[in-house]
């Protein structure tokens, strides 16, 4: 049994990782950690850059101290801290959003990003180009947002949440591919995917096939 575990930064983008863990790989053996404060911060902000990635890389070593198979973290707004975590960590470390954006070069050069949450929206762009640079560098990235998603499900309204999105993406014409860009965001992918013709990614569904790959990779090397 493979022991995943999730570093949450709101407690958001829990039960959606959890479901698609649940559908995608029962058999996982899941630990979550929540820190909130690192959300609270990074959108005020109350720390330093330097803290918040100190703070992120040391939640990696925790993980690592409890006999964890694999990383993941859920919250798309810490990515240089998360990437020194996996440079240095003996185990597969993934960010929320970079097995989503191989995915979607997968689809075709025009990537549109539905996101909630903006101050998250500059270093994920800023990955997506990274790794557009690796696998397709004609790939480019157009973020929108869908305003007052993210209030409603802090409401406690996930359908109106959910409808926000969609509507969203409906009105995105001119892309080969969408991602929605927050862990939070994966249950409006149903309803998102019923709207439009243009393929619908989530971050959830596409970082467990890949954690899974990892895991199973490292275990046949041991």
């Amino acid at each position: 049994m493979a022991r995943l575990v999730l570093i949450h930064a709101t407690r958001l983008a829990m039960e959606p990782i959890e479901q698609t863990l649940r559908q995608d790989w029962p058999e996982a053996e899941v630990v979550s950690i929540l820190e909130e404060g690192l959300s609270i911060d990074r959108a005020r902000p109350a720390a330093s850059n330097e803290d918040l990635d100190r703070r992120i890389v040391a939640l990696a070593r925790y993980g690592e101290s409890i006999a964890a198979d694999g990383i993941l973290y859920t919250c798309s707004a810490f990515g240089q801290g998360i990437e020194e975590a996996a440079r240095t960590s003996p185990l597969p470390v993934l960010k929320p959003n970079e097995s989503m954006f191989k995915s979607a070069f997968k689809a075709g050069d025009r990537v549109a990003m539905v996101y909630t949450f903006e101050p998250a929206v500059a270093g994920m762009e800023r990955e997506f180009r990274e790794e557009a640079a690796r696998r397709r560098p004609s790939a480019t990235i157009r973020s929108i947002l869908a305003p007052g998603a993210r209030d409603a499900l802090q409401a406690g309204d996930a359908d109106t949440h959910n409808r926000i999105i969609a509507e969203t993406a409906e009105n995105v014409t001119d892309a080969d591919v969408i991602l929605l860009a927050h862990f939070s965001m994966a249950p409006a992918a149903i309803v998102t995917r019923e709207m439009t013709r243009t393929p619908v990614l989530t971050s959830p569904e596409a970082a467990v096939e890949e954690m899974k790959q990892l895991i199973a990779g490292k275990k046949d090397q041991a």
